[in-house]
């Protein structure tokens, strides 16, 4: 009769278990000096050897002829323990047998001395689903236990187990498996079953595996139908899509290609993949470039190893390390909709077309995508250095307006002051001219004699506060982003006013303050209303407080006196 892989290679001594040294060793160093614990507990995922090692251990304490602290495995004991028929070695899933009777039960067999072996072993597997009633019942025993008694717990969630159990337990970690390492064992097994394992594949079933040795046996047992087992025959028999494909279907979301990448999901589909492990996959190719973006030099070790570095270089090039998180995000939220969703395949398409329109729905993540985006674009653009002799046209002009999201603003070095015609001793008449209160007056009214070299008041400039105000904002939208224009646009999250020089706004401290608090916004805003003006305006920016909050604090004020009463 056949045997699944997993089963027929359990490992039958401590030498024999992959990966956990760090255990096995310990545990032989024990038997050997027969400094032997009353209760263990081992810890860790699934098909990492946890309840392996409890059998072999149970095994090992009870062998007639223990070799190095590993059973021997030809004794009446270790046979005995094997096929399950010694009585005394027993194996309870906490899962189905988790009410305090169980313990209750265990309690009054425990106390009997075992008969054909050294000690009675209780092997309690997913011990973290006992009922704390049944914990309860387990402490006394487990703390006091009879010299023939050994208690062996298993668990996968340790933040389950009671801090009374934990006390009174030796504990061992189990770790999860290198990739490397499985897929070096499945070589070796493929070799001893006959089976043409490719390296390639075997690397694609290790990473499928994700530290499980048991998953990964259980993976090359389903793919064994196969004449040559490679990545091909993986991704048939597993109904994953293929690395080529999903890189594909990234590559088109990132170009924001949305008709082809639905007709390549459409393509999928009609292949029988499933949309859930098709979004599952695509996460894992999003997450290979977001380690390799953040640990350039050791991101080969964090890595799944499912893509290849060139793939994932490239898009590492093409994508920030916020639009990948983004786009994590986006994904994962889908796979977390499917489950509660009618329709996977309708769920999958959604997923689709926001990774590649981003702006549809419109949140922190996004914004801070976006905002890498335009950081990347601003120092890869190069800069380019305007002369102030130069005059600019309006090709120049328009030009310099349509990549205004590629670069950013430089500031103007101060105008250097030429010194006038004439003789190098001749004295200015001004400098000797003498001051007359009259002249502020003529300044206030004539600004040109302020400043001679300030630019020429626009003539259709609105005299008009309001109408001035809205000249600006009209000018700003072809400026400013949409959402900074929704702020500046409501008054109860941001003000300006323009005098002669200054513009002042003023933005609710919080949101709308930090949005506008952006040199780059600032400076956008200043050309617009110098647009409208024909004046180089300085610009303000201060915290402006609600008007929602005076009437409170009137009230607060008026119930000082008490006097006062309200109705």
């Amino acid at each position: 009769m056949y045997r699944a892989l997993y089963r027929k290679w359990r490992p039958k001594t401590f030498d024999e278990v992959v990966g956990q040294q760090h255990i096995t060793e310990t545990l032989k160093n024990q038997i050997v000096t027969g400094r032997l614990s009353h209760a263990y507990l081992f810890i860790g995922t699934r098909g990492t050897g946890k309840t392996t090692c409890a059998k072999i251990l149970a095994k090992a304490v009870n062998c007639e002829h223990p070799e190095n602290g590993n059973p021997c495995g030809k004794c009446p004991a270790c046979l005995g323990i094997e096929d399950g028929s010694i009585m005394d070695v027993v194996e309870i899933d906490a899962a189905s047998n988790n009410s305090v009777d169980n313990v209750r039960q265990l309690r009054e067999e425990a106390v009997f001395s075992p008969v054909s072996v050294k000690k009675r072993v209780y092997i309690i597997d997913e011990v973290h689903m006992l009922s704390t009633s049944a914990f309860n019942a387990l402490l006394k025993i487990l703390e006091e236990p009879p010299e023939h008694l050994m208690f062996i717990l298993a668990t996968t969630e340790l933040n389950k187990v009671p801090a009374t159990i934990l006390s009174r337990c030796q504990r061992h970690s189990f770790k999860r498996l290198d990739t490397q390492l499985i897929a070096s064992h499945l070589e070796h097994i493929a070799k001893c079953e006959s089976l043409n394992l490719e390296p390639d594949a075997a690397m694609l079933i290790a990473g499928l595996a994700e530290g499980g040795m048991r998953d990964a046996l259980s993976l090359l047992d389903q793919c064994s139908g196969s004449t040559d087992i490679n990545t091909d025959a993986v991704y048939a028999v597993m109904g994953l899509t293929g690395n080529r494909r999903t890189a594909q279907l990234l590559d088109m979301t990132v170009r924001k290609n949305t008709d082809d990448a639905l007709k390549l999901f459409t393509s999928l589909w009609n292949d029988g993949k499933d949309p859930a492990t098709l979004l599952y996959e695509l996460n894992t190719l999003l997450r290979d470039c977001l380690m390799l973006c953040v640990a350039p030099r050791s991101g080969a070790d964090l890595i799944s190893g499912r893509f290849s570095r060139d793939i994932l270089s490239s898009f590492c090039k093409k994508l920030t390390k916020a639009e990948l998180i983004n786009r994590i995000n986006t994904v994962s939220e889908h796979i977390a909709m499917m489950r509660d969703s009618k329709s996977a395949k309708l769920t999958a398409e959604l997923c689709i077309i926001e990774l590649c329109d981003p702006k549809l729905t419109e949140g922190i993540d996004e914004l801070r995508a976006r905002i890498s985006r335009l950081e990347e674009d601003m120092k890869n653009a190069p800069r380019t250095v305007v002369k102030a002799e130069s005059p600019v046209s309006d090709d120049d002009e328009e030009e310099f307006h349509s990549t205004l999201d590629e670069a950013m603003y430089d500031e103007e070095p101060p105008a250097q002051h030429e010194e006038p015609a004439g003789e190098p001793d001749e004295l200015d008449p001004a400098d000797f001219a003498e001051y007359q209160p009259e002249d502020d007056l003529l300044d206030k009214k004539s600004p040109a004699s302020l400043n001679p070299d300030a630019p020429p008041e626009a003539e259709n400039a609105p005299q008009d506060a309001q109408a001035l105000q809205n000249a600006i904002l009209e000018k700003a939208e072809e400026l400013l982003p949409f959402s900074v224009m929704t702020i500046l646009t409501n008054p109860l999250q941001a003000r300006f006013s323009v005098s002669y020089d200054t513009l002042s706004l003023e933005a609710v401290p919080g949101f709308a303050y930090n949005a506008l608090n952006n040199q780059n916004i600032l400076m956008r805003l200043r050309e617009a209303a110098g647009a409208v003006t024909g004046r180089s305006l300085k610009i303000t920016l201060t915290e402006l407080l609600p008007d929602s909050d005076k009437p409170k604090r009137d009230i607060e004020e008026l119930r000082k006196f008490k006097e006062t009463r309200f109705v």
